[in-house]
């Protein structure tokens, strides 16, 4: 190469700025963080529906084909059909609201935020769901005269149950946080580039 080519690429260089954000690579990470986020959030709400409404039914048939009905095993019914019911509207308002994020980076973001939030709430309802379920489910075994190591299994089931819902719930706190991370990374970005334009 001779030397004036060498600096043409040399001043070439130094006319662009040293950092700069390849629009195209932060969709597409934006974009593949909102699709797992739908993803994600759309199987467990049908699994969630699809298990409740299953497992209310199955208790409500077993309750209705015994000799006697058992009132916690009918509350227990009524209770998860309640929670299915709110889940499968609570899906059907989630499903609305994303018509009103734009198809930007920033809309993404945005929406790919919303659903992770809708998410942590989701998991620290279901959570929290388990109490009653639980002292549901144990007042109908009491009633039903099992022996208590069916009670003591019963315990240690929905103790792992409370704790394993726990953990799926820190990793969605967590997957929420490193959005909100990346959308103040790039409002800072957008605030220093209008600094610097001024």
């Amino acid at each position: 190469m001779e030397f004036e080519e060498l600096q043409k690429i040399w001043d070439l260089q130094n006319s662009q700025p040293l950092y700069t954000i390849n629009e195209k690579a932060l969709y597409n990470r934006i974009a593949a963080k909102k699709k797992q986020a739908l993803h994600i959030t759309n199987t467990s709400e049908l699994l969630l529906i699809i298990v409740y409404i299953g497992s209310a039914s199955f208790i409500l048939g077993m309750n209705l084909s015994g000799q006697h009905g058992n009132i916690f095993m009918f509350l227990m019914a009524a209770w998860i059909f309640i929670i299915a019911l709110y889940l499968l509207m609570s899906r059907i308002r989630r499903i609305k609201g994303s018509k009103r994020f734009d198809r930007s980076i920033g809309g993404d973001l945005s929406h790919a935020i919303s659903t992770a939030t809708y998410q942590v709430r989701l998991s620290q309802l279901m959570r929290w769901n388990m109490l009653p379920i639980g002292i549901l489910a144990l007042l109908g075994v009491g009633e039903g005269g099992k022996p208590a190591w069916v009670i003591v299994l019963l315990l240690i089931f929905f103790a792992f149950a409370y704790y394993a819902g726990g953990l799926e719930h820190s990793i969605y706190k967590a997957r929420k946080r490193d959005l909100e991370i990346l959308q103040n990374k790039l409002k800072n970005e957008a605030s220093s580039g209008d600094d610097s334009s001024e």
